[in-house]
């Protein structure tokens, strides 16, 4: 007898979800692997929104090929919709295929999901190195959604990036008080403190949340390319400044020879 496809997607998800492969879906500091999906033993998947909920799951443990399949097999079986062209969005820019990804969240526009749409395509320009799309696209992804915690890091972050080191204050002090836990957004809360000179404080946000060494080494070669960049710009520092930077704790020097993993993407 044929089994439905919804009793072989729950199966495959199962198995599927088990796996230990992470990936970010943000962008700015990456703090850590994501918590484990929920559990999704023997699920029933009889719904588009329970299906929409174990691809999700598949994503966070960045199983990002493979839900592309199951949005295929999701979309056969209850056609599309805006939160599964969401997924499929994303999947699509993590598996590399920047333009189709594009035409996706464009899709999304006029959509109650538009400002995810807006986001995606902010993360495509910030993966090319264009900041100043980034900002743009992040920009309009903020009016539709202000209270986005991890919308308003990554706009921070691509201001840090831009130079703009007096904006990205605003939406990164807002997002580390929308979300004072999430590890991605205080990542990029250190990041901020130490580029406005202030090693101090971010060694002390770091050490409140517990954040490894290898974090830190990663916030402070972040840190040390953005202050230089701003240099080379010709954006000025104070002396005082400068000092400071200098005298940054021991943890926060990591050389960036140990560094195995960045934050291309988040």
């Amino acid at each position: 007898m044929k089994k439905p496809l919804h009793t072989i997607a729950a199966g495959c998800l199962a198995i599927l979800a088990s796996a230990c492969s992470t990936a970010p879906s943000g962008y700015g500091i990456a703090t850590g692997p994501r918590p484990p999906a929920a559990s999704v033993e023997d699920p029933q998947v009889n719904t588009a929104a329970t299906y929409l909920t174990l691809i999700r799951q598949m994503q966070q443990r960045g199983l990002w090929f493979a839900s592309l399949a199951h949005i295929d097999a999701l979309e056969q079986q209850w056609g599309t919709s805006p939160e599964a062209a969401l997924l499929r969005a994303d999947a699509l820019r993590q598996t590399g295929q920047a333009a189709s990804s594009e035409q996706a969240y464009r899709k999304l526009m006029g959509t109650a999901l538009e400002a995810a749409g807006y986001r995606g395509l902010g993360l495509l320009a910030a993966a090319q190195g264009d900041y100043a799309r980034a900002i743009q696209m992040f920009e309009q992804a903020q009016r539709r959604s202000p209270t986005d915690a991890l919308l308003l890091s990554d706009l921070g972050y691509a201001y840090m990036k831009a130079g703009r080191l007096a904006q990205a204050r605003i939406p990164i002090m807002q997002a580390a008080q929308l979300q004072p836990e999430m590890p991605k957004v205080q990542g990029n809360f250190a990041l901020y403190l130490l580029v406005d000179g202030k090693p101090q404080q971010a060694g002390a946000l770091m050490d409140k949340h517990g954040m490894p060494d290898e974090v830190r080494a990663v916030i402070a070669r972040e840190a040390a390319e953005m202050r230089l960049d701003s240099s080379s710009a010709g954006v000025p520092m104070s002396e005082a400044r400068l000092q400071e930077g200098m005298n940054m704790p021991l943890t926060l020097k990591t050389s960036s020879s140990l560094l195995s993993t960045g934050s291309s993407e988040r």
